[in-house]
């Protein structure tokens, strides 16, 4: 008997346990607006407030409510703890649509619980969604539910119509640049001239051929000489301006002779005595010494290296003093 009373004194207090959890234990379900326009999305929210210790599943919601409410995606579970420390809060949300009107009742949900290895089920309270079609004036005729929206331009929209621009006025410019240089007899393409050498390079290049040529050894005394004043003539006509190409050789000392800045009194002295020489060569059948033609040819090397440019003598390594010059080797 008294075995008996123990057996029913701990299954009524193991009842009363469940009884005060399960009162503890509240499910709600809601709607973030209950009206909604066809095709406008609206969310259910399936919560549960319950004791920490109690483990709690949600409901599984399928994608079809009622075969006319859509379920177009759902949440993860947000847990929230409550002012009371012993509970918590469980939400998951589901958005959901309709494209049919009228008025959808969204039935309870079950969440199953388990409060010490007992399970138990507890239900939600249900919903209503009502959905509304957009009300037509019929004396306007057919619209739209919804006027469309501008949509703004993009890059990608508008490049073709720059490029074309672009294009359009390239091929202006070249009409008119072509039409430009047929009016003044000048071909549409030109090269670019090349930047023309510095004279005292030109003559030393050209002393240069002379010296290996040699062609005094051969007896053209008179072709060595021609040469050698015509070099120096092409660079003092470019070097100072002098129309040496086309003057004497006494017209051309006498124009250094008036202006005596242009070169020092050794300069003059050493032009002088080529020219001169090489007119007794050509013009009196003059027969100099082999050391003449080699004076020469270092007056001429010594005259073009001492009077060039001040900025070209500046680019380039100077080893002579201005009394002294770099001795030729003719053989």
């Amino acid at each position: 008997m008294q075995l008996r009373l123990k057996i029913l004194f701990l299954f009524t207090a193991i009842l009363i346990a469940g009884t005060t959890q399960a009162q503890r234990i509240k499910a709600t379900a809601s709607l973030d607006s209950a009206n909604i326009l066809i095709g406008d999305q609206v969310k259910l929210f399936l919560e549960v407030d319950h004791p920490k210790d109690v483990n709690v599943q949600f409901p599984a919601v399928p994608d079809t409510i009622n075969s006319l409410i859509e379920v177009i995606s759902r949440s993860g579970v947000d847990t929230f703890e409550l002012d009371d420390e012993a509970l918590m809060k469980q939400i998951q949300s589901y958005t959901i649509t309709s494209f049919d009107s009228g008025s959808y009742r969204i039935p309870p949900y079950w969440f199953k619980i388990d409060v010490d290895g007992t399970i138990d089920s507890i239900p939600s309270n249900g919903v209503t969604l009502n959905v509304y079609t957009m009300q037509i004036d019929t004396t306007k005729g057919p619209t739209d539910i919804k006027m469309p929206y501008d949509a703004p331009l993009t890059l990608k929209e508008v490049t073709p119509y720059i490029l074309g621009v672009i294009l359009i006025g390239a091929i202006i410019f070249f009409l008119l640049y072509s039409i430009k240089r047929k009016k003044n007899n000048k071909p549409i393409f030109a090269r670019p001239a090349k930047p023309k050498e510095p004279a005292h390079i030109i003559a030393l290049r050209e002393l240069d051929r002379i010296k290996t040529e040699k062609v005094w050894q051969k007896g053209k005394t008179k072709q060595y000489y021609s040469e050698l004043t015509d070099t120096l003539r092409g660079y003092i006509e470019d070097r100072f301006g002098i129309r040496a190409m086309e003057q004497t050789s006494d017209e051309t000392i006498e124009s250094f002779r008036r202006q005596k800045g242009l070169v020092s009194d050794k300069n003059f002295a050493n032009l002088t005595q080529l020219l001169q020489t090489a007119d007794l060569v050509k013009f009196a059948k003059y027969q100099p010494l082999p050391d003449d033609d080699n004076l020469s040819l270092v007056n001429a090397y010594f005259f073009v290296n001492d009077t060039k440019k001040e900025e070209q003598k500046k680019a380039e390594e100077k080893t002579d003093n201005d009394d002294s010059v770099e001795e030729v080797e003719i053989k």
